[in-house]
């Protein structure tokens, strides 16, 4: 497992910032972010367990509550308490579960692109998903994902790019059963419930124009939260973190300061 840990650049500042990824589990879905927020805090990145090439397998009945767990072990393992944190998807629901299972260890939390419950559009997309690495293979699951998470323009603006990654994502591919473990997990996950007994200042970002989550439900688990408030960006996508980062950025920097 790799843990990052980026200093801030006045060296004085010693609070912490957590990012936690989201389906893909990888600490570099940050990269965006990092040179922004190390003006500000301490930046840890993780990648979550199971997310690498070379990974354990994860037991069948793996639950969202493990990726939990494993962020309650890096954050006290570093001695690290009274943190901000922010996570996507499933990064943000981490971010819920860490809230009520250690308080302690989290102060403000920003949760984007979340749901109160999996909308049955979202629920049909990760069957199609979990469709095309069951009985089409890697490639195809790979190839598929950026029509999920970023605006049609973005994908045609970065081609180039786009396939650099997506290459070397198919490289690197997580053992098949480890995804399918955690897309699992994210599935069977119910947010609403613990999301109402988080009591820390929250900020909800969802995105508009985001084509596997409906905005809607962001909303909904904002509402379902004692003190979130919620921010609805116009464009981005399910990835605005890397295709509007400079917006995505200030909004989480005016919310954490």
């Amino acid at each position: 497992m790799t843990v990052e840990i980026f200093p801030c650049n006045d060296k004085s500042i010693t609070k912490t910032l957590v990012f936690s990824s989201g389906l893909g589990g990888h600490a570099n879905f940050w990269q965006p972010q990092i040179d922004f927020f190390t003006q500000h805090f301490q930046v840890l990145c993780y990648d979550q367990q199971g997310v690498q090439q070379d990974s354990e397998l994860l037991s069948s009945n793996y639950q969202l509550k493990d990726l939990a767990t494993e962020l309650v072990d890096i954050l006290k393992c570093n001695n690290l308490s009274s943190c901000h944190f922010v996570g996507h998807a499933i990064g943000a629901f981490i971010g819920l579960e860490v809230a009520a299972q250690a308080p302690q260890l989290l102060e403000k939390l920003v949760l984007l692109n979340p749901w109160d419950e999996l909308d049955f559009y979202t629920l049909k997309c990760f069957n199609l998903r979990q469709s095309l690495l069951e009985h089409t293979g890697i490639e195809a699951y790979v190839k598929a994902q950026a029509i999920f998470l970023y605006p049609p323009q973005w994908i045609s603006e970065n081609a180039q790019i786009l396939t650099e990654q997506e290459n070397q994502a198919i490289v690197k591919f997580a053992p098949i059963s480890n995804v399918l473990a955690r897309l699992n997990s994210l599935k069977a996950y119910q947010p609403k419930t613990t999301a109402a007994t988080v009591n820390h200042p929250t900020l909800v970002i969802s995105n508009a124009d985001d084509t596997l989550v409906p905005w809607q439900r962001g909303l909904s688990l904002t509402q379902n939260m004692p003190h979130a408030k919620f921010n609805l960006m116009a464009t981005g996508g399910h990835a605005s973190t890397v295709t509007q980062p400079t917006m995505m950025n200030q909004t989480i920097l005016k919310f954490l300061i």
